[in-house]
């Protein structure tokens, strides 16, 4: 009998402050709710954010006041989980680390807040963020079931680059997988965020424990991406899902675009993003010959030119032009937010990739967030500059990861562990219960 389950990744960017992040987790979350999606991602780094191109004013042997700056208002909007900064593990997990006098919770109710949103909407989450503990900041993972609350958290143990001035390494026994049922489907996830999925002992440590699914929230823009992707689904015989966020220059917060071209005041940035989130449920779903779903940004009115060639797009707003990858140009149905089908759309629509302009309109991160099956068959994406309710979604069958196993499980069968051996210091390799 097949194990069924629809899965979905959100292709978002951080809001102007971290509490109009959160909310527009929920909105989201609901959204993916309403459309049956039992697991959702989020890409690395939403909750806090990714900040892109700021150097911090650091170079060897130098840092400057404007970069202290610059970096505590980094830390401000990072989010305190209650964590310790060695990690807790289980004891974080189960909520028996003390607490202060008069506190009723660790941490800034951040966490708190994620568990509800995935009880009251029923949707598994797994997000990105930016965590705060003693004094580093560290770029971690928290999946959240909703019937069990936060299952886990792991930190990246491997920032690239400038990230290393800003990110603390967590620790490698935080690579435990977490196990969940969700409609008596037995899932095995585990996170691999970013350049880690170039590490191939990480990898191997994440097979060792049997995952079916497979996620890398990512800040990778690039074009190569998807096909690591594909390799890490088709090696591990899982499903692989992963969440970029779509940024333009404008996007980016205050204390980073202060006196640069698109630099908006922290008004405007807070009232860009309120209206920003509020334009969210204008969105559409489009729908693929494969009955793969995409969430679109802004309502869409089809229409035929008047000598029957391709149809254009009328939307609220300025309708974003995007492309649109090889395995999406077929003919689709739109399906509008009161599920009213639209005629199908040309393959000719978004085809034209956008170049950015004046004012902080250009895209410094175009977004490819994909899902691949066990065999590396790209199932969704890869999903190009769409920076407003990008969503993927597609229900998939769980026992293609035992199929796959028939012929290639690089932690059992395929592994030759009588002559290879992989050790983590303080992870054990074992898959969970």
């Amino acid at each position: 009998m097949p194990k069924l389950l629809k899965i979905a990744v959100s292709q978002e960017h951080t809001l102007a402050t971290t509490s109009l992040t959160l909310s527009a987790i929920e909105s989201i979350t609901q959204r993916a709710s309403d459309l049956g999606i039992d697991l959702l991602l989020f890409p690395e780094a939403y909750l806090g954010g990714y900040p892109r191109s700021c150097s911090f004013d650091a170079s060897v042997g130098a840092r400057s006041p404007e970069g202290r700056e610059q970096f505590l208002n980094y830390f401000h909007d990072a989010i305190d989980l209650g964590d310790t900064p060695g990690g807790a593990g289980h004891a974080w997990i189960d909520k028996t680390l003390p607490l202060g006098k008069e506190e009723s919770l660790r941490g800034d109710g951040t966490r708190e807040e994620l568990e509800r949103i995935a009880r009251e909407s029923k949707v598994f989450l797994v997000v990105g963020v930016v965590e705060r503990a003693g004094g580093s900041l560290y770029c971690a993972v928290v999946y959240v079931d909703p019937f069990q609350g936060c299952l886990g958290k792991r930190r990246k143990v491997m920032p690239t680059g400038s990230e290393r001035l800003i990110w603390a390494q967590g620790s490698p026994s935080t690579l435990n997988a977490v196990s969940t049922t969700i409609k008596g489907v037995k899932l095995t996830l585990a996170a691999a965020i970013c350049w880690e999925n170039y590490m191939p002992l990480l990898r191997q440590s994440l097979y060792s424990q049997n995952v079916n699914l497979y996620l890398a929230p990512t800040a990778d823009p690039r074009e190569t991406w998807l096909p690591l992707m594909q390799t890490i689904a088709c090696e591990g015989r899982a499903f692989v899902m992963s969440a970029n966020q779509c940024t333009r220059r404008k996007d980016l917060p205050p204390w980073i675009l202060d006196g640069k071209d698109g630099a908006k005041s922290k008004e405007e940035a807070v009232a860009a993003a309120t209206a920003f989130a509020a334009r969210r449920r204008e969105s559409v779903v489009t729908k693929t010959e494969e009955n793969h779903e995409i969430m679109w940004p802004n309502p869409v009115d089809v229409t035929k030119t008047t000598n029957g060639d391709a149809p254009h797009v009328n939307g609220k707003g300025s309708q974003p032009v995007v492309s649109r990858p090889s395995n999406l140009r077929k003919s689709m149905s739109v399906i509008s937010s009161d599920d009213d089908e639209l005629p199908p759309i040309s393959s000719s629509m978004h085809e034209e990739k956008t170049s950015g302009g004046p004012d902080g309109e250009e895209f410094l991160s175009r977004g490819g967030s994909c899902i691949v099956s066990p065999f590396g068959e790209v199932l969704a994406g890869p999903l190009w500059e769409v920076e407003e309710g990008g969503l993927l979604a597609v229900e998939v069958d769980f026992e293609d990861c035992e199929r796959g196993r028939f012929d290639l499980d690089v932690a059992g069968s395929y592994s030759r562990n009588d002559a290879f051996k992989l050790t983590v210091d303080g992870l054990d390799l074992n898959p969970p219960p």
